[in-house]
């Protein structure tokens, strides 16, 4: 498990991205075929047309069709199909 720590000013000066220094999750979407998430804690449901992803700010809901989880890493994963929403739930502030 990482460990949350705060920017310093060494951070601000390489010029860190945050998801880099911080748990917090980076969505990167490619079209309506693919999504990659980095900084995840695990798969919480999936199924061809819905897929839950637990990461360390919250809940990540993927609705689609045939949805496939590809390239699992320890820090992301990258699920592909045809994408039709991507939901939010934030659980902590």
């Amino acid at each position: 498990m990482k460990k949350k720590r705060k920017s310093n000013k060494v951070d601000k000066f390489l010029e860190l991205p945050k998801e880099v220094y911080s748990n917090e999750a980076k969505i990167s979407i490619t079209g309506f075929d693919e999504l990659i998430i980095e900084n995840f804690k695990g798969i919480l449901e999936y199924e061809e047309f819905f897929v839950r992803i637990n990461t360390y700010i919250g809940i990540i809901n993927i609705n689609g069709y045939n949805l496939n989880l590809e390239n699992m890493t320890n820090d992301d994963l990258r699920v592909k199909g045809k994408i039709e929403s991507i939901e939010f739930e934030r659980t902590i502030d």
